[in-house]
């Protein structure tokens, strides 16, 4: 009954998994017709987002995964303007890394490197070196790899992104690890720790703890190692997330750990680690390599302890599975592992067949390493060319070390010169924006400049046109004071003539009438006709007298100030000077008398500023200029039929400034109507209850 569940179990997880990955290949024919297009950017990108994160189900094959990638990239490519574009195109790329699709990967990942420096988008640039490092690692090219990775590194520290800091210097303590650079390994290690201890990186951590254990382990601290394998091993206990990963880190660690008591000569403890390893299920399947080392491991340690059941049975077990799996390094290990057993049981023949086999094959792998373990067992069990064996072995250990030396040397080349070049870049950038402020500075400057003279210009515009504004106001009070004078001698000469008229002359004739009047005494008829014409004579010249009497009596109200005969003479003045053809009307209702001087002289300058405008920009044949009343106020209008102008989109000039200002100054309201072509009226309305009479 359980075995039955157990299949039913099997069946659900087999048929989610081919659920799945029909799913995306439905998901890739609707693509191909086009269906995505009529979608929106956004959820473009979650589709696209889907079909990488894809290639991570065990159910869909290889070839299928790379389709579903390319078929992301077609889709990320179309939203170039999204802001997440750099962040999904880097997702891609990380993808075809996964599915070792190398060129498809370079023309992605130098795209992206491509738009991200010119969006100055250094997380994308770092991500991007980092990518191209662990490509180049995969390739064995160190070197490169590592001049990568030294980019990656300062951009990172540059941004201050702490986790994918501690995740490059994981891999540059693999590249440091690979050309035997212990001691800068390790350090990177601990590096990467101190930076991912904030974040949840189980994986990255154990690595760091891995490595640090290895690189202790060829320096010979075994108890170092020791301390680093173990937390390495707590890690996988204390998170189910890597304990049950089909990587088979636990096992993992327990072979590290057995080694480490391999090498201390603690053999029980290294076997007592190393069967432990073996339990886990599915290792053989999921991981020959680690199988296959821990076979090897055990069989080693069984015959160094002389326990030799299953031996050599383990030692051909595990070379069987390297061969099987192309594991050539592990192979030759295995091959002189064989040697040495055979050799401490007396079998030369055999002991020195697998040596030999050992050293051919590390030439084929062209593995230093592999080279001086076979040289080194065929100079111990070989008496008879030992010290040939051994010279070639401290030779090329010697120039092991040489070019040990010389890549050491040349990372720490790599890392000054990237160091150089930040520097110079940066030392460049300085110097850009230095001459950038330079320039900005003296442009404002002499902006500056510019604007202090333009406002003095226009302040010395402004004060000439208000010391002109201020003497033809002078002018104006002269004129007035001046026509007033003359006025006033016109008025008091007309007054003493007929004070004249009216004292002397009238009396003298009133006196003759009152003497003719008495010959009326006279009876005979011609006397009293004579006398009767001759009075009415009188009479008549006596009316005539006091009629022009009071004529000149009342001019002295017609002429107040004469602000009427100025206004007369300003548009004669205009009639005989200019081309426009001018009329007037002044309402005869207005009482100039209640108006005060400054009123008037307001209004002088507005008629003036007005009709100067015209001459100069109207255009016009027609002037039409009204002054009239109602009980309230006083408008004065001038019109013409000028071209006009936009009201509201024309700046308003001084003239303008000064009428609307003497508007206000008079409490008065100001009005322009205009349009292009339909010429111009100037309406001003000041109201009469000021009453400002001045002396």
């Amino acid at each position: 009954m359980e075995a039955f569940f157990i299949f039913i179990l099997k069946m659900k997880r087999e048929l989610k998994k081919f659920l799945i990955y029909v799913l995306f290949l439905i998901l890739i024919a609707c693509n191909d017709k086009g269906t995505h297009n009529s979608l929106s950017g956004n959820y473009q990108l979650d589709e696209a987002k889907k079909l990488i994160e894809a290639i991570n189900q065990d159910s869909i094959n290889e070839i299928d995964k790379v389709k579903f990638v390319d078929r992301a990239v077609q889709i990320i490519q179309k939203q170039e303007s999204n802001k997440d574009y750099n962040k999904y195109l880097f997702d891609a790329a990380l993808g075809y890394y996964k599915l070792k699709q190398e060129s498809k990967l370079n023309k992605l990942v130098f795209r992206l490197l491509e738009k991200s420096k010119i969006e100055k988008d250094s997380l994308s640039i770092a991500k991007a070196y980092n990518l191209i490092a662990n490509q180049h690692i995969n390739n064995v090219k160190n070197d490169s790899a590592y001049y990568y990775i030294i980019k990656a590194e300062k951009l990172f520290i540059r941004i201050k992104d702490s986790l994918n800091l501690g995740k490059n210097y994981i891999d540059k303590a693999f590249v440091q690890y690979y050309v035997n650079d212990l001691s800068g390994c390790e350090l990177s290690s601990i590096q990467a720790l101190n930076y991912l201890k904030k974040f949840n990186e189980v994986q990255k951590e154990y690595d760091a703890y891995n490595l640090i254990g290895i690189c202790s382990i060829e320096s010979k601290n075994y108890e170092n190692a020791l301390t680093y394998h173990n937390k390495a091993l707590s890690l996988v206990y204390k998170y189910s997330s890597i304990q049950k990963s089909k990587m088979h880190y636990e096992s993992s660690s327990l072979n590290n750990i057995g080694y480490a008591y391999q090498n201390m000569g603690n053999y029980a403890n290294a076997i007592k680690n190393y069967r432990k390893a073996l339990l886990a299920p599915n290792l053989l399947d999921e991981s020959p390599y680690i199988y296959s080392t821990l076979i090897d491991n055990l069989a080693y340690s069984k015959f160094m302890l002389n326990e030799n059941s299953n031996l050599p049975a383990l030692f051909f077990e595990a070379l069987k599975i390297r061969v099987k799996n192309r594991m050539y390094s592990s192979a030759i290990l295995s091959k002189i592992h064989l040697s040495e057993f055979f050799y401490k049981k007396n079998d030369s023949t055999n002991a020195k067949k697998y040596a030999i086999e050992a050293l051919n094959d590390s030439k084929k792998t062209n593995v230093s390493g592999d080279f001086l373990l076979s040289l080194k067992q065929l100079s111990s069990i070989d008496h008879k060319n030992s010290s040939q064996y051994s010279k070639e072995y401290i030779k090329i250990s010697d120039s092991i070390q040489l070019e040990e030396r010389k890549s050491k040397d040349k990372f720490a080349r790599i890392a000054f010169e990237t160091d150089e070049i930040i520097q110079e870049k940066d030392k460049l950038a300085e110097q850009n924006r230095s001459l950038l402020y330079f320039f900005v500075g003296t442009l404002f400057v002499g902006l500056l400049l510019f604007v202090i003279r333009t406002q003095r210009a226009k302040n010395r515009e402004l004060m000439l046109k208000q010391q002109q504004q201020k003497a033809n106001e002078e002018i104006y009070n002269l004129m007035i004071s001046q026509q007033a004078t003359i006025e006033e001698n016109r008025v008091r000469e007309k007054k003493r003539i007929a004070q004249e008229l009216h004292d002397g002359v009238l009396g003298r004739l009133f006196g003759a009438r009152l003497n003719l009047d008495s010959l009326n005494r006279s009876t005979d008829e011609e006397s009293i006709n004579s006398r009767f014409n001759y009075l009415n004579e009188l009479k008549n010249i006596e009316q005539d007298i006091r009629e022009i009497s009071h004529d000149l009596n009342r001019e002295k109200h017609a002429l107040i100030n004469n602000f009427v005969a100025i206004v007369n003479n300003l548009l004669e003045e205009q009639s005989n000077s200019f081309e426009p053809e001018l009329t007037s009307s002044m309402d005869e209702k207005i009482q100039w008398d209640a108006i005060g001087n400054t009123t008037k002289i307001n209004l002088y300058r507005i008629l003036q500023e007005s009709l100067q405008n015209i001459n100069k920009y109207a255009q016009a044949k027609h002037i039409h200029v009204e002054f009239k009343t109602d009980e309230n106020t006083l408008t004065l209008k001038v019109t013409d039929d000028g071209v006009g102008f936009e009201v509201d989109t024309k700046k308003r000039g001084i003239g303008l400034q000064n009428m609307l200002s003497r508007t206000s100054e008079s409490e008065g309201t100001f009005e322009v109507q205009s349009k292009k072509g339909k010429g111009t009226t100037i309406t001003v309305s000041v109201p009469l209850v000021q009453k400002q009479v001045e002396a």
